[in-house]
């Protein structure tokens, strides 16, 4: 088992602990291998392997806990499987999991206890069926709105990036040359509200869908441009909007399209690409986070 420096700050973390009793101790032992073994899998975050901090953030352990209740981690086989945990067992996870939090400074995790309620994600099988019309799709001709969309779903895909991550990415975060552009991008990932962790930037590839996504959609970001100021941003605004606020005359200050897409806006671009298109709507789930981490999921799948 590698030294990870998270998994050696962790084991003086839990050894300053007061007033643990024996059952907790083996509870806690339990919580301590489950991390190891993901982590030895390369099911999470890279991050969680050198920062204590990053290892107990919520969307390191959302993936941890997805992983553990399955039975995927478990350290012996039952009848020569790994059956899901059981309820208890569950809920003992989440215990230790709010110890070590609160030892380190970090508030409970937002869950009242068992396995959260999420809303369900697509199926491997409706994400391989997604990408194959995102692909056919780029073979024809295609809207400004649609190519966008087409290109923020391909690097969601790849990137399994949040929202606001999304909005965040830049121009200059993509990386290649000129005989290869857009081979991979800089995400800079923007830990869940409350863990006090500094974001982090993580180089990931992209996909042949992606590259040629980003084909469609960087030209028409270039036309949109010479409308604006100007941004690194690399996802833009299609048409003319207001800012928000009025002036002294009570009328709207307009901005000319080229302008940053905030998250508010792609969350809403994502909403009506999937309301217009028929052959998305069946192949999109009602959310983008759904999306996401439906995206994790087989990203963490097919690491074990």
């Amino acid at each position: 088992m590698p030294g990870y420096p998270s998994l050696t700050a962790l084991d003086a973390l839990l050894a300053s602990l007061p007033g643990i009793g024996e059952a907790r101790r083996r509870q806690l032992g339990m919580v301590r291998r489950e991390l190891a073994a993901a982590l030895e899998r390369d099911a999470l975050p890279v991050a969680a392997r050198r920062s204590l901090r990053r290892l107990l953030e919520t969307g390191t352990l959302d993936i941890y806990l997805r992983l553990a209740e399955s039975g995927a981690l478990r350290h012996r086989l039952v009848g020569g499987q790994r059956p899901p945990t059981s309820p208890p067992t569950n809920q003992a996870r989440y215990d230790c999991l709010n110890l070590a939090r609160q030892a380190l400074g970090l508030p409970r995790l937002p869950l009242g206890g068992g396995t959260p309620i999420l809303r369900p994600t697509p199926e491997s099988g409706q994400l391989a069926a997604l990408r194959r019309q995102l692909d056919q799709d780029l073979a024809g001709h295609l809207s400004p709105g649609r190519i966008r969309l087409t290109a923020v779903l391909a690097l969601l895909l790849d990137t399994r990036s949040r929202s606001g991550e999304l909005t965040g990415q830049r121009v200059t975060h993509l990386t290649g040359d000129h005989t290869r552009p857009h081979t991979g991008i800089h995400s800079r990932r923007q830990p869940q509200h409350g863990t006090g962790v500094a974001a982090e930037s993580e180089w990931l590839p992209l996909s042949d869908l992606s590259r040629a996504a980003l084909d469609r959609w960087l030209p028409l970001r270039a036309d949109l441009m010479s409308h604006a100021h100007g941004t690194t941003r690399l996802w833009v605004s299609l048409r003319m909007n207001h800012a928000g606020t009025l002036d002294d005359d009570g009328r709207a200050t307009l901005r000319p399209a080229g302008m940053p897409l905030e998250e508010n806006g792609l969350i809403t671009s994502y909403r009506a690409g999937r309301s217009r298109y028929d052959e998305l709507r069946r192949l999109l789930p009602p959310k983008m986070e759904q999306l996401r981490r439906a995206a994790e999921d087989q990203h963490v799948a097919s690491q074990l």
